[in-house]
């Protein structure tokens, strides 16, 4: 898989248009033929742990691209995590006419490729106890640690904690934490 194709793919993720050829001229697998492929074992079928989180993929339309080939990490935060956000801000995002929002949301809480927690924080030792990873939005988060607990933090310095290890699937890795990390405005 080239870089290319893989960037294109990061750029159309709100599209659920991962079926591009790549430079070779091979063409790649429609979403849905690569989630049919991987069965249960996706970043969209890992997402049973956070309904809402889940249900939100959904909405935006993402749903397909988890499920496909390309690797992510996803930070899902927990029910309780849109339960704190302002009042019915939750609900509003979940309109069809806030798609685009809720899709800059999500795409904030995707990061490219495959990061395990050793790597991350590996990352975190060689930046003096931080480390900057680029979001699938395009915007930042920061991770630190807190003790043993890995954090992310946004722009606007919402701290989220990693409520466990990870789940890896077969496609990325899955990270719950308990809060909505909002990409910069």
């Amino acid at each position: 898989m080239t870089r290319a194709w893989m960037l294109a793919c990061a750029a159309a993720l709100s599209l659920n248009a991962c079926n591009k050829a790549d430079e070779a001229g091979e063409a790649r697998p429609t979403s849905d033929k690569a989630a049919e492929a991987a069965g249960d074992k996706t970043l969209a079928a890992g997402l049973g742990g956070t309904p809402k989180f889940a249900a939100a993929v959904k909405a935006a339309g993402l749903e397909a691209a988890l499920a496909g080939p390309s690797p992510y990490t996803v930070l899902a935060p927990s029910d309780a995590a849109f339960a704190a956000l302002s009042p019915g801000a939750a609900e509003r995002l979940m309109k069809p006419e806030a798609r685009k929002e809720l899709t800059a949301v999500l795409s904030n809480h995707i990061l490219p490729g495959t990061m395990l927690a050793a790597d991350i924080g590996k990352a975190i030792d060689g930046g003096g106890g931080k480390a900057t990873i680029r979001t699938l939005g395009g915007g930042t988060l920061t991770a630190s640690r807190s003790g043993d607990k890995l954090m992310f933090s946004d722009a606007s310095g919402t701290r989220a904690t990693v409520l466990d290890g990870g789940g890896e699937r077969s496609n990325g890795v899955i990270y719950p934490i308990d809060a909505v990390l909002m990409p910069t405005k």
